[in-house]
């Protein structure tokens, strides 16, 4: 059993590492910023390998009533609004910046609970809460590469996490499984952000995009949809073998191995795309 869940450990880890490297590649070195299309394949590839998953039986999808659909729908809107702004931060900041912004939503579900719920809150949890406030205040006095628009959008992003697992954890037990969530999450993503891409120009300016017709960016973004799945098929295993404690062990791990290897690849690069 815990050979398993350290596999499992290490799968999550490797899906993690390589889909944040994948995404920013895209983002940031490729420079496709049209969130609404990159979000949009991503989901769609989700949403399909997911269904296909389910009719090979390899993943359980319960038929849920209309009313637990229609209560999971603002957690919905939660996640495009995740996935978009985080795209759009992602693309302007680096991931150690990215991951330090992101983690400020558990300040807020932490907030949530001892205001709002009140549940009784270790001093650990509240000093680790305001240790993280405090290193997300001190980024933009010290960010060298500070961009106001990235910022923006990580604030709207950590606000929609935090929302969003406050509204998961309200959710009547055995209403939705994490993968009936995911499923509703990728089905309302397609449709909204299909509608939103003519509206927010990335429909038209993406032909004007240089890399379109290039080896690179397909096999980029066919990567991004795959690994987005694979991590969220080990995120939900991660959930169901291992205690939150354990869980947030090894998203911390990923986190630190992401970012350290992030800040010596994309370095390497775009110092070869400065000097090219």
């Amino acid at each position: 059993m815990c050979m398993r869940r350290c596999l499992v450990g290490l799968t999550f880890c490797t899906c993690y590492l390589a889909s944040y490297l994948t995404n920013k590649y895209v983002l940031s070195v490729l420079k496709f910023t049209y969130p609404t299309l990159f979000q949009g394949w991503q989901t769609l590839i989700g949403g399909l390998l997911l269904h296909v998953s389910w009719k090979l039986g390899w993943a359980e999808i319960n038929s849920s009533s209309r009313s637990d659909v229609l209560t999971w729908l603002p957690a919905s809107v939660l996640f495009v609004g995740i996935i978009y702004a985080g795209s759009r931060a992602l693309s302007r900041l680096a991931i150690p910046v990215f991951f330090t912004l992101h983690n400020v939503a558990e300040v807020i579900i932490c907030g949530h609970q001892k205001c709002f719920q009140k549940e009784k809150t270790s001093p650990a949890k509240i000093c680790s809460a305001l240790f993280l406030l405090a290193a997300a205040g001190c980024l933009p006095f010290n960010d060298s590469q500070f961009d106001p628009d990235g910022y923006f959008w990580a604030v709207i992003h950590l606000f929609c996490v935090g929302a969003y697992k406050i509204l998961q954890k309200s959710q009547k037990p055995n209403a939705l499984s994490d993968i009936d969530q995911q499923y509703l999450n990728y089905l309302f993503s397609v449709v909204l952000l299909a509608f939103a891409s003519h509206p927010t120009g990335d429909l038209l300016s993406v032909l004007d995009f240089p890399f379109l017709y290039f080896y690179r960016f397909h096999g980029s973004c066919c990567a991004s949809g795959f690994l987005g799945f694979f991590l969220m098929v080990s995120t939900v295993k991660l959930k169901s073998l291992m205690s939150p404690g354990q869980c947030a062990a090894w998203i911390f791990f990923a986190k630190v191995i992401t970012a350290g290897l992030s800040i010596l690849l994309f370095d390497m690069m775009l110092t070869r795309a400065t000097v090219g």
